[in-house]
């Protein structure tokens, strides 16, 4: 069974509309939703609106700013260039024995 995607706009539609009807539970039926994803919707657009962060950035992966952008950028350059150094490291106490 594949994952079903959702829009920010028809999500952004379906809380209005959960807002204006008397029963979620209707609503889900007559959209083919669980009830418990709007009130997950409902809850994550409520907390973009308290600024705490933007509200459906997209498949789950939360938008960065340019400032987290550089930093995730240069954590993975470090990470690799650990890596870089680790193997040296090794190649050179291995043909380091074959010398001596």
């Amino acid at each position: 069974m594949t994952r079903r995607q959702f829009s920010k706009e028809y999500k952004l539609d379906v809380i209005q509309q959960s807002y204006l009807c008397d029963n979620i539970r209707e609503l889900a039926n007559e959209l083919g939703i669980r009830p418990a994803l709007i009130y997950k919707w409902r809850a994550d657009y409520e907390s973009s609106k308290q600024g705490e962060r933007p509200s459906f950035p997209g498949n789950g992966h939360p938008a960065l700013s340019p400032e987290q952008q550089e930093i995730a950028q240069l954590k993975r350059q470090l990470a690799d260039t650990r890596m870089e150094r680790d193997i040296l490291k090794k190649a050179i106490g291995i043909f380091g024995k074959n010398d001596g």
